[in-house]
């Protein structure tokens, strides 16, 4: 799905955030975007990107928790629920190498992107991810996304974790970062409203019933949940 106001197209798009503990401590995956990049150059953020044409065929070894499906179709047309689960997973598997999959064949041919992903043997699955936070990019901006954010805690992950070797190079000085220490780095302002909702659920392995949804139009910006419940907050443009 694309809309379109400000004269900018908005592209539904899928962030995933990765948690995983060390002596304790949460530690979440984060990457640098370049200082060339179009959309928020050197800063830090989640691995993601927008939703391509192919990602609703994508075959899942596992759908996603139905209360995801239905909380990700709640406020658009159409069932967009497959499609994003798949872009999140292979954002991430390009982004970072890591692979969140089972064991498995593919049916039929494997489209280009998910090549290296087949070849290792892994169809991917969606049972572990938990839609978590939606957010719609302010007007004004050169791009602009709709974009769902999805948490997957580690141990979900086939092979290793801090094995980076297959990523592309859309993000840099790949780390794992304490969770405490995360806004400390130079993040855009959604990342760090997000953190916030994260550090409430890491270690929390539900799927949330309520989920933030910060909308941006033309007016207004409202700050919403996904549960029928009325507006948050409403901060006037």
């Amino acid at each position: 799905m694309e809309q379109t106001t400000d004269k900018v197209p908005v592209r539904d798009a899928a962030t995933v955030i990765v948690l995983r503990e060390r002596a304790g401590v949460p530690h979440v995956l984060m990457g640098q975007r370049g200082a060339g990049a179009a959309f928020m150059p050197n800063k830090v953020v989640f691995p993601g990107g927008a939703v391509d044409a192919v990602d609703a065929a994508i075959p899942l070894a596992r759908p996603l928790p139905d209360l995801c499906a239905n909380r990700l179709c709640e406020a658009a047309p159409g069932n967009l629920a497959q499609a994003l689960a798949a872009a999140a997973i292979r954002e991430l598997w390009e982004e970072t190498g890591l692979a969140l999959g089972l064991p498995g064949t593919w049916p039929g041919e494997v489209p280009p992107d998910w090549q290296g992903f087949a070849a290792r043997g892994l169809v991917p699955r969606a049972d572990a991810l938990q839609f978590v936070f939606r957010a719609i990019t302010p007007p004004g901006r050169p791009r602009r996304f709709d974009a769902r954010f999805f948490l997957v805690h580690a141990e979900a992950l086939a092979g290793d974790a801090d094995d980076f070797s297959a990523a592309c190079e859309e993000l840099s000085h790949l780390k794992w970062i304490p969770l405490p220490e995360a806004r400390h780095f130079d993040l855009p302002f959604i990342t760090e409203v997000v953190l916030a909702e994260v550090a409430a659920r890491a270690h929390d392995r539900t799927p949330p019933v309520s989920v933030p949804f910060f909308r941006n139009d033309d007016e207004e910006s409202l700050f919403l949940r996904l549960n029928g419940v009325p507006p948050l907050q409403s901060l006037k443009g």
